[in-house]
């Protein structure tokens, strides 16, 4: 594993410090290259947009990422991993942006929806994004407490969360995001939930929302 996130960096169209940052997490097989391509459909240019490349090579293809393995044999092998890679350079991009975590807002689609579910509740961010993912069914668990309590920051204000989720979603069943939902909601956060009658897909109503959300948050 790499040990630092290579990432696509998008500053602001405006010549101006950006209003925000967005970092938006691609799924497994994509890569950083995929989810750039939404840029210009969101139209936010006073914001900065950093899209990064997950650190495991993907399977099945040459130019595919991984956040963590989705076979059989290796479910969410190096989820650890990437979790706390993820958390570092998160962190560090305050310093090299210069727009602090309060100003940032984590987004991802399906696995990369999963690691900001994960990653987000830990850190104190504007907002979180999730596009047709899900929860770790175990990663996300206090396993001290052996319950499905959320390990939550407990010293800032817990982010507002924006999911996002197709009815006929095929790849991650509608199912986990209403369990997301329902999860978050019992640990106290704030969640703006929406359903779509499509599959495992970015719709452009998706993007609208998703505008609206970080307009709303930063």
């Amino acid at each position: 594993m790499t040990q630092t996130l290579q990432f696509i960096n998008i500053p602001p169209q405006t010549n101006q410090p950006p209003k925000g940052l967005i970092v938006i997490l691609h799924g497994w097989g994509a890569n950083a290259e995929d989810v750039a391509h939404l840029l210009p459909f969101v139209r936010l240019p006073e914001y900065q947009f950093i899209f990064p490349n997950a650190p495991y090579p993907y399977p099945y293809s040459a130019i595919g990422r991984a956040w963590y393995d989705l076979q059989t044999e290796n479910l969410y092998k190096g989820l650890s991993e990437s979790r706390q890679q993820l958390i570092d350079w998160l962190k560090s991009l305050e310093t090299s942006t210069g727009v602090p975590l309060s100003r940032t807002i984590l987004s991802g689609f399906s696995q990369g929806g999963a690691m900001t579910l994960d990653v987000g509740v830990t850190l104190p961010l504007a907002g979180l994004i999730s596009m047709s993912g899900y929860l770790h069914p175990i990663a996300m668990k206090d396993e001290t407490k052996n319950d499905s309590s959320l390990k939550i920051s407990t010293d800032t204000d817990l982010p507002p969360v924006l999911i996002m989720h197709g009815r006929q979603d095929t790849v991650v069943p509608l199912q986990a995001a209403v369990i997301a939902r329902q999860t978050l909601e019992s640990s106290g956060f704030s969640v703006e939930y929406h359903e779509f009658d499509m599959g495992h897909e970015i719709r452009p109503e998706m993007l609208e929302l998703l505008r609206n959300f970080i307009v709303a948050n930063t």
